[in-house]
């Protein structure tokens, strides 16, 4: 077992090779990791140290690059990228592990998937973390068509979007295909509806920076919510969250606590 650089396998599901890691105690509680938009499971789970963490503290811990990220296959067509379609991605993933429940946990479109996971399966998921993303969920998270125009564009220097140099910055950095990940922007935009979100039962933390402007609030969506927590991630943007010590630590604390119920 190997905490910093996992072995990646791969499965096919929907026509699609996808990548993953199954890492930490196969004897712990299974911990489904879902990554943000224009990441990949290294960028957003192995690098900040979930994996260590996690690890360390003996849950079985599983991430998948999501279609069009990492390892796996980029289609290049938007419908591809709903967050409904990339959600059974997740679920055909324990369905080939075998894991019959498992405790979700997202970041930012990586929050938004999970949501739909626990919607379309909730038999499927023991509790859920949502980091960087709250009440944005339901209620959008801006204009993201400047950052679908950054991943097109011939180059950096051509962005001016303070934003859209961000995310391309990132994806060149990855070296991500930007044509898959201009498709996933415009596939992936679709809100969970209120009436959908206050459905979820599964415990639920979510956890957003207080520097984060593209989450919107978590203690917002947390109270539309039956079984809900909100966790505010001190001095953080929406990039560094991710890694912060107090997220993970909450996290922890969470989970001991679904597992005492």
């Amino acid at each position: 077992m190997n905490l910093n650089t996992p072995a990646f396998s791969s499965f096919k599901h929907d026509g699609l090779n996808l990548a993953f890691f199954d890492e930490g105690d196969p004897n712990g509680a299974p911990v489904l990791l879902i990554h943000g938009f224009a990441s990949t499971a290294n960028v957003n789970w192995v690098h900040p140290g979930w994996l260590k963490t996690l690890g360390d503290a003996g849950y079985r811990v599983i991430a998948l690059d999501n279609r069009g990220h990492g390892a796996s296959d980029k289609p290049h067509d938007a419908q591809a990228y709903r967050p409904a379609v990339m959600a059974e991605d997740a679920v055909a993933l324990i369905n080939h592990l075998g894991i019959p429940e498992a405790n979700v946990m997202g970041y930012s479109m990586g929050a938004r998937i999970s949501a739909f996971l626990a919607l379309a399966h909730p038999d499927r998921v023991r509790s859920l973390v949502f980091g960087g993303l709250g009440i944005g969920m339901t209620d959008g998270v801006g204009d993201w068509d400047p950052i679908a125009d950054a991943l097109l564009a011939p180059s950096l220097e051509a962005v001016s979007d303070e934003r859209g140099r961000m995310f391309r910055a990132f994806a060149d950095q990855t070296k991500s295909d930007r044509t898959a990940l201009a498709a996933c922007i415009h596939g992936s935009r679709d809100l969970v509806s209120r009436s959908d979100i206050a459905k979820i039962t599964a415990p639920t933390l979510i956890g957003v920076g207080t520097k984060d402007d593209i989450a919107g609030s978590p203690q917002g969506l947390a109270g539309l919510m039956q079984n809900a927590e909100a966790l505010d991630i001190p001095n953080r943007d929406h990039m560094l969250a991710v890694g912060d010590r107090v997220f993970k630590k909450a996290v922890l604390e969470f989970y001991a606590r679904v597992a005492a119920q």
